[in-house]
Parts: structure tokens; sequence; C-alpha cells
């Protein structure tokens, strides 16, 4: 978390304008979806309530330090959750740091992963609707994501047809932790309808994939989930590069969210020597993987590892391309990184703005 707690927010205005690619909105309750539901579908979430491939979808897994993973101060006077008041996240984050437009990312429950793939569905084209009548309308810099029922791909791609072409969404939101490796073949009509809408794909830790969060297991406490998320992202992109995604649509545009990004470096070292020694074993894949990434991902900043020599992290971002890393805030969630304060000082000017800014405006041009 890097809020300084020598400033005072109100005292410290932003000068460089910023563009935040991960913001949370919040239901305060999944009834809040009823009104965007037909009457079938809402005796369905009545009677039958949000089921999963996994179990431990009721109880909270963040910190108990830090209730609904959120800021204290992110809390509405008016008993809401945070994220769920607009004007609130209006006057915290928007304003006060000068931001030409944030895009959201609603984590739970939008519908995707839940069982029953038409039921997911329904609930994913609430969520859309939701975004749009409760935060974008009142606050048009709150960019929407298309939430998606992603392990039915027929049906997600339907989804992304359906908003194809509004300006008000700036995305396709996927999560990480899907049934199988996101790079299959199963998936690749979402992949296919992102690139013909020309949308980025931004894809954020978690999901329900009904299998243990480790190779090996389940772990014991909070912070091997979090670190979990780093190698969980480099299966995933290491299965869209030998699958081929990439060659097949070569417009594809990956937004990593909250994964961290001192790793890729090193596995696009790693792939790249494996990809010398065996190619004959993936001849679709025509170029070193290391170039796959370089081209087709883009990285999130929030949570950034931060190495004792601060310069490495400068090193680490030459590797990934400067103009491949976007700022995120993650507000508003106990780890919230404040802009001010999140990149290291001597980074120097021009890649700061590209991180807070230039590279965001490029990513999501179609957006702004």
């Amino acid at each position: 978390m890097t809020i300084h707690p020598a400033v005072t927010p109100s005292s410290t205005p932003v000068a460089q304008t910023i563009i935040d690619c991960d913001v949370h909105p919040k239901l305060t309750s999944v009834d809040d979806l009823k009104p965007f539901l037909s009457k079938r579908w809402q005796a369905h979430l009545a009677t039958y309530g949000l089921r999963y491939r996994m179990g431990y979808q009721d109880g909270n897994p963040y910190p108990k330090a830090a209730p609904a993973s959120s800021r204290r101060d992110t809390w509405p006077a008016n008993g809401g959750l945070p994220g769920s008041d607009v004007g609130m996240l209006r006057d915290q984050l928007l304003d006060l740091y000068n931001m030409e437009f944030g895009i959201m990312n609603p984590l739970w429950p939008t519908g995707q992963g839940v069982l029953g793939d038409d039921y997911s569905a329904a609930l994913c084209r609430a969520s859309n609707q939701w975004q749009l009548d409760l935060y974008n309308e009142p606050e048009p810099r709150l960019k929407c994501s298309i939430c998606v029922p992603y392990e039915n791909a027929a049906l997600a791609r339907a989804e992304i047809e359906h908003f194809a072409g509004d300006g008000r969404f700036a995305q396709v939101l996927l999560l990480s932790r899907t049934a199988e490796l996101l790079g299959q073949r199963r998936y690749w009509p979402i992949f296919e309808a992102a690139e013909a809408a020309n949308l980025p794909v931004g894809i954020h830790v978690f999901g329900y994939s009904g299998q243990a969060i480790t190779p090996t297991g389940w772990p014991s406490y909070y912070m091997e989930e979090m670190t979990e998320h780093a190698p969980s992202a480099q299966a995933m992109l290491t299965s869209m590069i030998f699958e081929g995604l990439f060659e097949r649509f070569p417009g594809t545009r990956i937004v990593l969210l909250e994964a961290g990004l001192a790793w890729i470096p090193a596995l696009g070292w790693r792939l790249d020597r494996l990809w010398a020694r065996m190619r004959d074993e993936v001849p679709h894949v025509t170029r070193p993987p290391s170039e796959y990434l370089k081209q087709h991902l883009w990285v999130a900043t929030q949570p950034m590892e931060e190495p004792e020599n601060k310069r490495h992290l400068v090193d680490i971002i030459d590797w990934i391309g400067h103009d491949r890393v976007v700022f995120s805030s993650d507000y508003p969630h106990w780890d919230f990184d404040d802009p001010r304060h999140s990149l290291p000082p001597h980074i120097d000017a021009k890649l700061k703005r590209a991180i807070l800014y230039d590279n965001a405006a490029a990513l999501y041009g179609t957006a702004r």
C-alpha cells in the first residue's frame, strides 16, 4: 500500500492527468441486480442463490483487519459497501487525482463463473447494465467493462457483440482462474469477438476454477493466495502463447490486472529457451515467446514489486516496454496505490507520464 500517511489529500492537488485501469464498483447486495433481471432469473436468484464450481463462496477471503478488503475511509455514510457510492468514488478518486477516466472492474457478484450457462449470462447482462445505469450515467468518467459468462464462449461472444461499438465500455473483463487454461480453444470465441470489437481483454486475478488455487493444493494463509496470482498468470500466458492464441488473433490485447510484473522477463527468458530447443512441438508458434509477451501484453501497476535497489524496477519495465505499463489504483481496496507515491521517484518524467496516462490513452483510445 502506498498511501503516504503524512500527506493531506486536499492539500496536494495532482497536476498530471491520470487514467486508472482498475477501479472496483461494488454491489451492496446481489439483490441490487434484480431490477436488471427478468422475472424468471429473479425467481431463480431468490430460490437458488449463486452457485460456483468451488466452495468458500460466501466467506470473505480477505484480511479480517480490512473488512470488505477496503480502506477504512471508503465506507459510505449511508451504510453501503466501499465502491457502492458514486459520489464518494468521484470525490476520493476521480477529482482528487485529476483522472480523465477510470475503468471499472466489478469482481463479485457479476455472474462470471456462476454455474448454469444461461443464468451466468443473465447475471452478466445485469451487471453490465448496472454499471451503465448506476455508475456511467451519473459519472461518464467511469468506463464500464463487459462482464461475460466466460465458461460458455458462445454466450460470452454474444455478450461482447451486444455492447460492441458502445464507447461507454472500455474492455472485455475476465478472471484469471477459469475452469481450464485461457489459451485453450474453447475460449477462443471470446478473443475473436474482442478483436472484432477492437476491445482489449482485461484479465483480473481471482475466479472460480473449481480447483485448488496452487498446483499442489490449498494454501493456509491469505498471503499465500496473494502470491499465487503471479504463477497463475504465468500458466495462463504460457497457455495463450503455445496454444497459438496470438497467432490466430493477432489483434488481441491482454491487460493483466493485479498480478504483479517483475516475473514477466524471467517468464519470457525461460519460454524462449524452451521454444528454441523444442519448437518442433509447436510449429504454429512462429516467433520467440517473449515477442508475443511484448506485443500482446499490457500490465497494470498495482501491486508492483519493490526491489531493494529501486533501479531494478526500471530494468524490468525496460524489458516489458515503456509503452506496456499502465497505472492502476485498485480503489477502494486496502492495498490502494496513490498515484502520487506509487511509482519510484527516480523514474524519469517521460516514463512516469507514460505509465500514468499516455499508455492507457493509447490502449483504450476508443473509449475516450
